[in-house]
């Protein structure tokens, strides 16, 4: 089984047969296969140290893996979704390595981690892992890999302090966090010695050639996808949007040097094209980008877009994509409140959206994609009148095309202006109401599940303390009740789900990453937060409860 499936992929890269003395790595992917095999961050890294003959890499998965070395001395875990730290925990165990870092000792294998889960808050995973990589694995994999290299044969609390200095390699041992008490705030988190960063800075690859798929394979999730990143971060800087502030600033992929070289390698081995970026459509050269796919040697291609700005939704754009077996797209409109839009820095009217489900219609395409959210700070009963007057004028304007309307409920993300709102109580409510009103007039409305909004909120504001309750509730599973009930068996040890998940917090309290420093600083973050509470109807002083 797990040979046919490895025999199933193209790869696009050549591996190097390593030296007789490579360093035995080990790199997972907390979920199956299919899964990690579709992450380009996971296929990037993998690609990488596949081609350094000083490493020897076998890849792990919770279904399948290669040959594993007897004795690895590296195991690394790349997360793409919060809920996969149960995986991590048991892949850890089917190893044989202790769960938790401080139990760890000189035999046992240096347990990093890395990706977006990671980089935004790695505090509620923070004792499991020794090491943690911050933000673009570009440079930081190198150097992380030649750091380890110089202590390869010392003592495991030396390995660590080496790997401490090196830029976005975070050691959490290597800090103490001291809290008000047990189940308060933050009091204040610190190296354990002068020779540790007081503070770590997630790095930031600032180079024009990006991502691309290092292997296409049918046993992907997305069958036989091509991968290409068109551009990095987003240049709208909504208040709330992770994807846009942590990893500032927006950068492009050259189009010449980057894109093309790589769509023509990956066209040579499969049909399916998807461009991948948060806002692939801002690219400068998009149009060119889009003459260049329509070429008639690649009628054959089936394109996929992520997400596009609403404002550059053109009919060629529709018949592009209608051309090559794409029947919708996908636009984010948060809502189709002015007020709201002007709190969240949303750049965009709704004569826009009108003009973009239009244009839609008139390039070819059947569906148009639409997400929404609620409980937005600042939200009152008229800004969800104002969304479902929208979504009523869209249909109105482009009849016959299919309306998706999906939705979710506000989460507060690390190193963004809304960092300090707590997830809004009536946000459930408010996803029925909208439910209601929208069915009727045949729009299909698709909610996030709000208690999954509740956990994502939680792992997003979590600190170190919540390691006790990930490890109760992965032997309880991962309801919203097994998290409740976690909580009541840890009460007094830690603070309640209210305070990480509903409390508006101070700005002046220490947040659980204030030692980790993302794209921006904490004074300009503060000033967009006061930018943005400058639009609500009673512009608040400082953070009061939203929800009380």
């Amino acid at each position: 089984m797990t040979s046919s499936v490895f025999a199933a992929e193209r790869l696009l890269f050549t591996p190097t047969t390593p030296d007789t003395n490579a360093i035995p790595v080990i790199f997972a992917f907390p979920n199956e296969y299919t899964v990690g095999i579709t992450s380009l961050g996971y296929q990037v890294v993998w690609a990488n140290l596949a081609m350094r003959d000083d490493v020897q890499v076998s890849r792990l998965f919770t279904d399948i893996h290669e040959q594993l070395p007897r004795q690895p001395e590296i195991v690394g875990f790349s997360i793409s979704w919060e809920l996969d730290y149960v995986n991590i925990l048991n892949l850890l165990e089917s190893l044989d390595i202790p769960i938790r870092a401080n139990i760890r000792d000189d035999t046992h294998p240096i347990i990093f981690g890395g990706g977006p889960v990671l980089t935004a808050n790695p505090e509620p995973f923070a004792d499991f892992f020794d090491v943690i990589l911050l933000g673009d694995g570009e440079n930081l994999l190198g150097n992380f890999i030649e750091a380890y290299k110089e202590v390869r044969n010392a003592s495991r609390q030396t390995q660590l302090q080496r790997l401490a200095q090196v830029p976005g390699i975070y050691v959490p041992s290597l800090y103490e966090v001291e809290y008000h008490t047990q189940d308060g705030e933050v009091k204040s988190i610190k190296p354990i010695s002068s020779e540790v960063p007081a503070v770590v800075q997630k790095q930031t690859y600032r180079g024009n050639i990006l991502s691309a798929s290092t292997v296409v394979t049918e046993k992907a999730a997305w069958e036989n996808i091509y991968m290409v990143e068109v551009v990095r971060s987003c240049p709208e800087m909504c208040r709330f949007c992770l994807a846009s502030y942590l990893t500032l600033p927006f950068r492009t992929a050259s189009l010449e040097g980057s894109l093309i070289p790589a769509i023509e390698r990956g066209l040579e081995v499969t049909n399916r094209l998807g461009l991948l970026g948060a806002s692939v459509t801002q690219h400068p050269e998009f149009a060119e980008l889009l003459d260049y796919i329509s070429q008639p040697k690649y009628d054959d291609v089936r394109l996929s877009i992520a997400s596009v700005r609403t404002n550059t939704v053109t009919v060629q754009l529709a018949e592009t994509l209608a051309k090559r077996d794409t029947r919708s797209l996908t636009i984010a409109v948060e809502s189709g409140s002015d007020k709201l839009r002007q709190i969240i820095n949303k750049k965009l009217q709704n004569d826009e959206i009108i003009q973009a489900a239009i244009n839609a219609k008139a390039g070819g395409l059947t569906g148009l994609k639409l997400y929404g959210m609620v409980g937005i700070p600042g939200e009152e009963a008229e800004d969800l009148a104002a969304t479902v007057a929208m979504m009523r004028s869209i249909k109105k304007a482009a009849p016959g095309l299919r309306l998706t309307f999906g939705c979710s409920t506000f989460v507060p993300k690390s190193h963004t202006p809304f960092q300090w709102f707590g997830v809004n109580r009536q946000a459930e409510k408010r996803l029925q109401l909208l439910q209601k009103q929208l069915k009727p007039q045949g729009i299909d409305f698709r909610p996030e599940s709000y208690n999954w909004s509740i956990i994502q909120a939680l792992l997003s504001r979590g600190d170190r303390r919540l390691s006790q309750l990930l490890e109760l509730t992965r032997d309880f599973g991962d309801s919203l009740g097994s998290y409740k009930r976690a909580f009541k068996q840890l009460k007094g040890q830690i603070p309640d789900l209210d305070f990480y998940v509903h409390t508006n917090w101070s700005t002046a309290q220490v947040l659980p990453w204030s030692h980790l420093q993302g794209a921006l600083p904490q004074s300009t973050l503060l000033k967009h937060l006061d930018e943005a509470t400058s639009h609500f109807r009673s512009s608040p002083k400082e953070l009061q409860p939203l929800n009380s």
